[in-house]
């Protein structure tokens, strides 16, 4: 057997693939990315990603299951409380979170914005609700412009997000409300993520800038990436990686969040790393389609990778492993606009690796990073039970 010498992992952000058998406890029964948008659609045109498996995990309408896959297939449960990006990418990564991160339906208390208002010096919050960032910039722009305060508002994650007009509260001055932001959250109130959300424009033809940036919790153990660092291996983080972890254990990043642009940069990537591991999150599925229910740009945003992995495949050396996985579901067919606790799926390519093998399904994410933690020959610190010699040739 030849080394895996480096590991190039892409998160398909939201892309699920059936409800957990804990679904009914989120309110998420029903819900099914890629079987539901595959229904939808009058079945799924994904001819690379059915050659490594994808329609062999299940049943999955306009996939082949009788080919012979290039690799691994199966898929994931989660075994952390919660749905979240956050979440999801710290278990890939080892960490499991027994507790979820909190959230807040009814907006922040007074214990929360009341030292964030006398810390920061303004005179007011607007907001402060669950909204979508695009309609409640253009519902208190007006009110925004012309008293100068920061428009804060959540989500169905757990964030605490700062809306501004960057001719009101500049770049710079955003980032630094943002950072007193996530000194306050903290302990009980210490959201995954504090995001700011600078935007530009006119009231009626306002956009979100790619100046966005979060300010997330460190997690509280080593994750893989971590202990890939300590061993003086690569990691390099390609689009919202380096925000997730806080920075913690990514060795160089790449802060893209157009999904092509991310192809791009990773392909990019695996041209000048020798070892270690690349680990790209591409947002577009999640972000713009799977939280406004936009079925049909999520499944060309699908469309859009399938037709580049040929390209990534291409770039594969003879010591890589490719893994291609999500950290959630987000089903643009369902209710409300909240993630969906679903399995995940899990496709894995290299030249050492068995092919046509389906992989049992794992009780935790934190069993790939097991896995990845043999393969790169560190010492894992977390959960997580390996499958080396299931897929290993």
């Amino acid at each position: 057997m030849t080394d895996i010498k480096r590991t190039i992992m892409i998160v398909l952000d939201s892309v699920g693939i059936g409800e957990l058998p804990d679904a009914e406890e989120y309110g998420d029964i029903g819900a099914d990315t890629l079987g539901n948008i595959a229904e939808a659609v009058g079945g799924l045109d994904l001819p690379n990603l059915e050659q490594l498996g994808l329609g062999k995990i299940r049943e999955l309408k306009g996939m082949d299951s009788n080919i012979e896959a290039r690799g691994i297939y199966g898929k994931m449960a989660e075994a952390s409380k919660g749905k979240d990006t956050t979440t999801g990418h710290w278990e890939l990564a080892g960490l499991v979170s027994n507790t979820p991160f909190p959230k807040y339906p009814d907006g922040f208390p007074d214990e929360v914005i009341d030292p964030f208002l006398e810390k920061t010096g303004f005179d007011g919050i607007l907001g402060n609700k669950p909204a979508s960032g695009t309609v409640i910039i253009e519902e208190l722009i007006d009110e925004h412009l012309e008293t100068g305060n920061p428009i804060v508002y959540t989500s169905a994650d757990s964030v605490f997000q700062i809306a501004a007009h960057e001719d009101v509260i500049p770049i710079k001055r955003l980032y630094e409300i943002c950072e007193i932001a996530r000194d306050i959250l903290t302990g009980e109130h210490g959201v995954a993520r504090v995001i700011a959300r600078p935007f530009i424009g006119e009231p009626g033809s306002l956009e979100r800038t790619d100046r966005r940036k979060d300010f997330s919790l460190v997690p509280p153990k080593p994750t893989l990436l971590n202990l890939l660092e300590d061993a003086g291996q690569d990691v390099i983080g390609v689009g919202k990686i380096i925000d997730i972890f806080a920075g913690s254990g990514v060795t160089e990043s790449d802060h893209v969040i157009d999904n092509m642009k991310g192809v791009d940069s990773t392909i990019d990537y695996m041209g000048k790393v020798e070892e270690g591991l690349i680990f790209t999150n591409l947002v577009e599925t999640d972000m713009i389609y799977g939280h406004r229910r936009d079925v049909d740009g999520y499944y060309q945003a699908l469309k859009d990778f399938d037709k580049r992995l040929p390209e990534i495949l291409s770039a594969l050396k003879p010591t890589d492993l490719l893994v291609i996985t999500a950290d959630h579901g987000c089903d643009p067919t369902y209710e409300g606009t909240d993630h969906t606790r679903e399995y995940v799926p899990l496709l894995l390519v290299g030249q050492n690796l068995k092919k046509d093998k389906k992989l049992e399904t794992r009780d935790s994410f934190a069993d790939l990073a097991a896995t990845l933690a043999e393969l790169h020959k560190v010492e894992p610190t977390f959960d997580g039970i390996s499958f080396v010699e299931e897929i290993i040739n």
